[in-house]
C-alpha cells in the first residue's frame, strides 16, 4: 500500500513515515503541496494524508485540485484543535475524514485502514437511482435534476447514496455518521447536520418541490413529493 504525506513539520513527517514503513506501508512524503500538484497522477496512491497548514499550496487547495482529476483515493485532512472552519472546508473540498493534531499514530493508522477496507469491499451498484426529476448515476458518480448536472463531492454523494437507498425511510444521524466514516465519532453528528445543509443547497435550493426531509428527533428522509 502507498501513502502521500503532505506535512511540512520535518520532525511530525519522519514519525509518520516510520510509523507507517513499520506497517509495511510505502511512503512518499512532501513538504510543500505545489510539488503535490506538479507530480500527483491519478492511481499513484492508495491513501492521502494531508496537513493543512503548509507551504506553496495548503492542504484544502490540495484536496480541491486532486478531487478534480481523482474522485476515489481516501483523503484525510489533518487539521488544528477547534479549527471547525478547516474542517467543514476540507469535507466540501472532498476530504474523506479529518483528524485533529495533535493526535496517536494508532488512531491515524486505524482511520487509514477503515478507508482502505471500504474502498476494497466491492459494492453493488445500481446502473440509476431516480426520485422525481432527481436522477443518480451510481457507477459514474454523477447526480442530475431536472436534467441539469449537480456537482457534489465524494462525501456529498455518498451521504446522497445512503438517503436514496432507504427508499423514503427514515435515516438516523449515528447511522449516516455508521456509514459515512464507519466507526462512532460523537462530534459526527453535528457534522452530519452541516452536510445535510450542504446537500439541500445543492439538490433543493434552486427547485420549489423539495425532495430532502427532516423528521425532529429522528433522522432525514429522502422522497418525492406526496
Amino acid at each position: 500500500m502507498k501513502i502521500l504525506i503532505l506535512e511540512d513539520d520535518f520532525t511530525l513527517s519522519k514519525e509518520i513515515v516510520t510509523f507507517f514503513t513499520s506497517k509495511f506501508f510505502e511512503c512518499t512524503p512532501f513538504y510543500d503541496g505545489l510539488m503535490i500538484l506538479k507530480k500527483y497522477k491519478p492511481n499513484d496512491y492508495d491513501i492521502i494524508i494531508l496537513d493543512i497548514n503548509v507551504p506553496g499550496k495548503n492542504g484544502i487547495e490540495v484536496c480541491k485540485s486532486i478531487r478534480e482529476i481523482d474522485k476515489k483515493t481516501p483523503i484525510i485532512m489533518l487539521t488544528a484543535f477547534g479549527e471547525i472552519e478547516d474542517k467543514l472546508s476540507s469535507f466540501e473540498n472532498g476530504a474523506d475524514d479529518y483528524l485533529v493534531k495533535p493526535f496517536h499514530f494508532d488512531e491515524l493508522f486505524a482511520r487509514v485502514t477503515s478507508l482502505l477496507r471500504r474502498k476494497e469491499i466491492p459494492q453493488q451498484i445500481q446502473e440509476k437511482i431516480i426520485i422525481q426529476d432527481l436522477e443518480i448515476l451510481e457507477h459514474e458518480m454523477k447526480v442530475f435534476r431536472s436534467g441539469e448536472e449537480i456537482k457534489l463531492t465524494p462525501k456529498e454523494f455518498k451521504l446522497l447514496l445512503i438517503l436514496a437507498n432507504a427508499n423514503g425511510i427514515v435515516v438516523s444521524k449515528q447511522f449516516i455518521a455508521e456509514k459515512l466514516w464507519d466507526y462512532h465519532i460523537e462530534t459526527n453528528q453535528n457534522t452530519i447536520e452541516v452536510y445535510i445543509n450542504f446537500l439541500r443547497k445543492k439538490i433543493d435550493k434552486e427547485h420549489s418541490v423539495k425532495l430532502i426531509h427532516t423528521k425532529i428527533g429522528y433522522g432525514y428522509y429522502l422522497k418525492e413529493a406526496e
